[in-house]
C-alpha cells in the first residue's frame, strides 16, 4: 500500500460510507483513479468488508469489559456455543497462554456484568474468570 492506498483506508475506517469523490478530493486523486484504488483494495483482501456499528440509543456509554477464562477441560466449541447464547458477549476467542479465552462484554449495568460473571463461574469445569474493566476507548477500527 503506498501514501494513497493508506489514506484511502483510513478514510474509510473513520467512515465506511464516504463518498468516492470526497475521498478523491481528500487525497488528490481523481475519482475513476480512487475508484480502481479502493477496487483494487477490496479484491486483493486488504479491505475485507465493511460495516455497521450499533450505537446505544442512550447518551451514556455502555460498560464494557474483557474477560479471561480459563477452564480444566479445553473444549473451546462447547464453551463458546454457551457465550453465543449471552448477548452481551461481543467477542469470543480462543488464546494461547494461561488463558483459555478471552470475552470481549458490554453491558448496560454493573448488575448485568455481575450476573454474567456468575453464570460463567457457575459452568461445569471453569477454573477461574478474571474481568479487567475498559476505563477508556482510545481507538476501534
Amino acid at each position: 500500500m503506498d501514501k494513497f492506498d493508506q489514506k484511502i483506508v483510513a478514510m474509510l475506517v473513520a467512515n465506511a460510507r464516504t463518498p468516492v469523490s470526497q475521498i478523491a478530493r481528500q487525497v488528490n486523486l481523481s475519482r475513476s483513479a480512487t475508484a480502481e484504488r479502493i477496487a483494487n483494495l477490496e479484491s486483493s483482501g486488504q479491505i475485507s468488508g465493511y460495516h455497521a456499528s450499533l450505537g446505544t440509543h442512550s447518551e451514556q456509554a455502555p460498560i464494557a469489559a474483557h474477560l479471561e477464562l480459563r477452564y480444566k477441560e479445553h473444549n473451546c466449541e462447547a464453551y463458546a456455543e454457551i457465550m453465543r447464547g449471552i448477548p452481551e458477549i461481543k467477542r469470543c476467542q480462543a488464546i494461547s497462554g494461561d488463558v483459555d479465552m478471552l470475552l470481549y462484554v458490554e453491558v448496560a449495568s454493573m448488575a448485568r456484568l455481575e450476573d454474567i460473571r456468575l453464570q460463567l463461574e457457575q459452568m461445569e469445569k471453569m477454573v477461574m474468570v478474571r474481568t479487567h474493566m475498559v476505563l477508556r476507548e482510545m481507538f476501534s477500527r
